[in-house]
């Protein structure tokens, strides 16, 4: 049972890589203006807190990236299980219900958080 085994299975990544390509578009760039803030998202494969795999949405330069963040604090921090990040980058689940249910925990400005919605993520073509 390997943790990179388990990784591949993720759903977030497949988002992770749209949103990449996203922020490359027009639409992209129009976020990134708008926006310019910097999210790391963590997302568990079943429990949060737990073999998390980190991502960095970088909404000033347009970039995804894996890993940690490193230039000082990101303005906000997620953490998720995959199928709840699902459940939110799509629309699925609202953010706010998400936080209430303990589906989404969130670390620093909570006015940074709340300009996290599923506009900034690509519509899905398939997951």
């Amino acid at each position: 049972m390997s943790s990179s085994n388990q990784e591949q299975q993720m759903k977030s990544d497949t988002i992770m890589e749209q949103m990449k390509l996203h922020l490359a578009t027009e639409e992209g760039k129009k976020l990134t203006k708008k926006i310019g803030l910097v999210y790391q998202i963590n997302v568990a494969p079943k429990k949060i807190g737990f073999n998390e795999v980190c991502y960095v949405v970088d909404l000033k330069k347009g970039e995804v990236k894996k890993g940690k963040y490193e230039d000082g604090k990101p303005d906000a921090t997620f953490s998720f299980t995959d199928d709840d990040f699902v459940k939110v980058s799509t629309g699925k689940m609202n953010p706010q219900m998400a936080f209430m249910r303990g589906a989404m925990k969130i670390k620093g400005s909570i006015s940074a958080a709340q300009k996290f919605t599923p506009d900034i993520f690509p519509k899905p073509s398939k997951l």
